[in-house]
This record gives C-alpha cells, structure tokens and sequence, in this order.
C-alpha cells in the first residue's frame, strides 16, 4: 500500500474508532420535521417519505415508493441507537396503497426519544435488500385540551364525586335496612361517613394532579430546545470575521456539550446567511472551531443588513441538529471591533456565496455588485460562468404542500450543450430551501433530507457492540476530529471526494427511472411543509469553479 492509501486508511480507522467508542446522550432543519431517502435498498431502487411524531411516543407516517419494480413485501422497522439492533422491535409491513402503484404505507410507533432510524425492508424477485435511514425522535410540542372538553370532563368528574359522597352516605344509613324497613338513622354517623369519603376523593384526586403535573413538568423540560446562539461581527483590518458563540448557559441548563461533534461532508459546521426580508443574498460557510462553543469564519464582501443565520452540526451519536440567529452585518465603514487572530485561518475552499434579486424585485438592486436573477419552475437562469441553469418542472405550476417532488435542476454550457458538473463536498450538488419568512428551512442533498454521518454512524453502531460505548474524554475526542478535520482539508480535491463518497449510497442518481446518471442534472427530493414562497438555492461545480443558482417556487 502506497504512502497516500495508508494515510487515508489510518484516517477512516481513527474516525470510526472514534464513532464507536462514544455513548448516547435532534433535529436538524427548521419548520421542515419530514425526512426524505433517494436511493438503493439493496438491489431496489426505493423513495423513503418518513413523517416523524412531534411528541414522543408517537406515531410516525411512512411512505414508501418503489418504481418500475416488482416487490411481494415491504417492511419498516424502528432501530434505536439505545438499544440497538437486537433491542429494536419487530418489523411492521407497509402495505400497498389502492390506485398508486408502487406506494408503499404504513404508521409505525416511536417510543424512545433521540436518534432513531428505520429500517426499511424490500423482498422481491431480486431478494432481500435494506437500507437505512435516520430519523430524529423528539418532542417537540405539548398536546393542550380543548376548553369544551376540559369543562365538560370536570363537570362529569364533580358529578361522579357527588354521586360517590352521596351513596357512602347512604349505605351508613338507609342502605343497612332491611327491604320494606323504615329506619330512623343518626344524620350525624352519615355526614361523618361523608365527610371521611369527601377527604379521601380530595386525596386521591390531589395525588392524580400532583403526579400528571409532574410528568407534564418532566415532559416539557425535555422537550427538545435547538441550541440557543450569539453572533457578531470582528473586524480585522478590512477582513469581517463572522463570530458564533453557542450560549454556555443554554448548555448547561439542558446538559449538552458541544465538544462531541463529528463533521459531515468534511465540515463540522455547515453554515447559511440569507438576508432577511429580502432574500437577495445567500452565502454557504464553513466556520473553524475556534473552542467548543465558539467558531469563526471570514465573511466574503456581503452587503450590509440583518441575516438570518442556520449553522447545520452533528452530534457523536448521529443527531443531526440546527443551530439558529440573525446577525447584524455591518457595512465597512462603520465602527471596527479589533481582532488579533489571522482572518486567513478561518477561510475555506468551499465557501461561496451569490447576491440575486429582491424577492420583491426582478431587478438587481445592488450596483456594482455581481449578482443574477432568480429562475423560477420551466425556466433558466444564466450563471456566472455564462451556463445556463434550468429547473425542469411545468411553468406557472404551483407545487403542493407535503407532497415529494423531484426538484431537477439541468446545467447547460455556453453553447446550450449539457454540462459535466463535477463532485462539490463529496456530492453532485447541495441545495438549501427556505420560505421567505425564515419559517422553514432545510439543507438538501440528492439522497434527501437526512445527514450522511447521521447513517454513518447509525449503521456503525448497529454492526458494532450492542452495548452503549462509554463516553470518551471530551478534550481527546475533540482534539482528535480536530486532527481529522486537518488531515482532511489538505488532501487534494480528488483524493477528498474519493473520501468522503466512502460508504455513501445512491450519491448520483437523477431519479426513480433507473437510468444511468446525467452527469449535467441534479435531483434533489422534497415535500415543502407548508403553503407560501420559497427560494431555493442550487450549488453544483464545474470546472473548478462552484456554481450557484436561484429559484422561486410557489406552494399552495
């Protein structure tokens, strides 16, 4: 083995190792709870649409979507990071879904929260295939009665405790007669009778409140909480520095730490600006852990204003979580704070960033600036390299809420022919959408809606011990994906892509068709969650060069 293989070897060894010996303790994405698979189950080409509960335990709806294949059986089975492959429960199958051919259903309940997955199982002709696919368990909503119903139930309750005072009280007195006796009772043995049977449905009644108060207190504490962030901006020279401070005291409260983070596509964090109320400038970034709860990272020459702010982590057992805030960015000329640290080290290769038109406006508003003007479904948009980007969906077709479409997005050069993109992070293309509100938001890939390390390292742990590892020292597991992360950044772009494609399943595929891949299109799916105006922002490379385009969609 030549020098190179075994150092990238070595580094898949540490990672795992590193996967493996860690314990458990999500929720990535905003507004956007559903998780989406597009790829392989074994030799079957499979769509997975998984709608997790929001309280736990819960029920989660699941579709399955298998095209131009034939299958007898279809199962889904919950898998816990806890407890494992040997704890998990059995197996439910899907069943078939009248007039959909190929559809796949079936509700499937969540019992433990934290990181789960399901396992989805497809028998047919070709055998037995699985994938699996990893699905946040959380609570994240309180159920509340309805005031006709709370009222109705307490007047029942009073009734049914006047009813029991009224029949103790009687069967001290006129229920200890014999039939057709008229005795003369002491009205004093039976309001003592009820006045003991009143104190005794007070207790028993106080007791129930006191006990449903306190799960209900128990549930809302843990209830998840996304973590809680503090950005500003450094100035160093003419050099913005974008600084992310992770709130200590919303770490302590909810005993988490941020030392147990592994990255995902090569990057511990993948951060997104989008300019507020305007949605005209959309920056991807890629901060460097400065310690564990602060990162910072260059800022490219964004125009002034208040953005909003999505920092995509996750954690050591696969839960895949969205850090949120809006921050001020200033223009340059306003007062600098100094900075003693190197703006050169808080840069990547990655980062990039596009300014596009007002969603209010079909105009560029900002002079001097390099921008494009956003496309919208059945047109194109030209590129900064003179492509052409064009998403392929009917015009002036308004997409529907909760329903999964294939967003396909087609790349031609400068002559119109169809262009060879290349991998950006390990992945034909990234793509992030979000409504216009900033009510939701999700980072997508061709496979879907879930985090490559969040199936990573399921799958490790599932092939591994049944038993919970032990947590590490946090400063050694820290240090230790420091190193990996390093390791990984001076590797050659080949030899990264090479890397991180490792263990990935159904990275370049178009679609369901079961074609072979068109190395000039990319398909991300998605359901959006819910009516309103949404900007989508496409990023692919070519050339050398990232690549990014803009499109608005409108759901109903």
């Amino acid at each position: 083995m030549d020098e190179k293989g075994a150092k990238m070897r070595s580094i898949n060894i540490t990672f795992f190792i590193c996967l493996l010996l860690i314990s458990a303790s999500v929720f990535a994405h905003v507004g956007s709870p559903g998780v989406i698979y597009q790829g392989k189950a074994g030799p079957y080409m499979v769509m997975v649409s998984i709608n997790p509960p929001d309280v736990i335990p819960g029920t989660a709806s699941a579709s399955v979507y298998i095209n131009n294949q034939q299958v007898s059986h279809v199962y889904l089975q919950p898998v816990y990071w806890y407890a494992g492959d040997k704890g998990s429960p059995k197996a439910d199958e899907a069943l078939p879904v009248k007039g959909t051919p190929g559809q796949y259903q079936c509700l499937i309940w969540l019992m433990q929260s934290g990181v789960a997955s399901m396992r989805v199982i497809v028998e047919g002709p070709l055998g037995k295939g699985s994938v699996i696919v990893p699905v946040m368990a959380v609570s994240t909503a309180q159920r509340t009665m309805l005031a006709s119903l709370d009222w109705g139930l307490a007047a029942l309750g009073m009734l049914l405790v006047i009813l029991m005072i009224t029949i103790i009280g009687s069967s001290v007195t006129d229920g200890i007669a014999s039939p057709g006796i008229n005795i003369k009772a002491s009205p004093l043995k039976k309001y003592v009778a009820m006045a003991i049977m009143a104190l005794v449905l007070f207790a028993i009644l106080y007791g129930g409140s006191a006990w449903w108060n306190s799960w209900s207190s128990h549930y809302r504490r843990f209830m998840y909480k996304a973590p809680v962030a503090h950005s500003n901006i450094l100035f160093n020279g003419k050099q913005m520095v974008l600084q992310l401070n992770i709130d200590s005291a919303w770490l302590r409260k909810n005993n988490e730490s941020m030392s147990y983070l592994v990255p995902d596509h090569g990057k511990l964090m993948h951060l997104f600006l989008i300019r507020e109320k305007t949605d005209d400038v959309f920056a991807h970034l890629h901060p460097v852990r400065k310690d564990s709860i602060n990162y910072l990272a260059n800022l490219p020459d964004l125009p002034a204003g208040r953005y909003f702010l999505f920092g995509d982590i996750v954690r050591w057992n696969g839960f895949a979580e969205t850090i949120t805030d809006t921050v001020n960015i200033p223009a340059k000329s306003a007062n600098q704070i100094t900075s003693n640290d190197t703006p050169a080290l808080y840069s990547d290769p990655d980062d990039t960033y596009v300014i596009s038109n007002s969603i209010n406006d079909n105009k560029n508003p900002l002079t001097g600036k390099i921008s494009l003007i956003c496309g919208k479904p059945g047109t194109s948009m030209k590129l900064a390299d003179g492509s052409t980007a064009y998403w392929e969906h009917t015009a002036n077709t308004p997409f529907e809420a909760n329903k999964v479409y294939p967003l396909t997005f087609a790349i031609r050069d400068s002559s119109g022919k169809p262009a060879q993109l290349q991998p950006y992070m390990g992945m034909i293309g990234h793509a992030v959408v979000m409504k216009y509100d900033g009510s939701v938001y999700v980072h997508l890939h061709p496979v879907g809606t879930y985090s490559m390390a969040s199936q990573q390292i399921i799958q490790s742990r599932i092939k591994g011990n049944e038993k919970i590892p032990r947590l590490p020292d946090p400063v050694h597991f820290s240090d230790s994906i420091n190193r990996l992360i390093g390791t990984i950044r001076q590797m050659t772009e080949n030899e990264r892509n090479t890397y991180l494609n490792a263990g990935m399943q159904g990275i370049i595929m178009a679609g369901m068709n079961g074609n072979d891949h068109d190395e000039s299109m990319v398909t991300f799916p998605y359901a959006f969650p819910a009516p309103g105006n949404y900007r989508i922002w496409v990023q692919m490379k070519r050339n050398g060069k990232i690549l990014n385009s803009a499109f608005d969609a409108v759901v109903e």
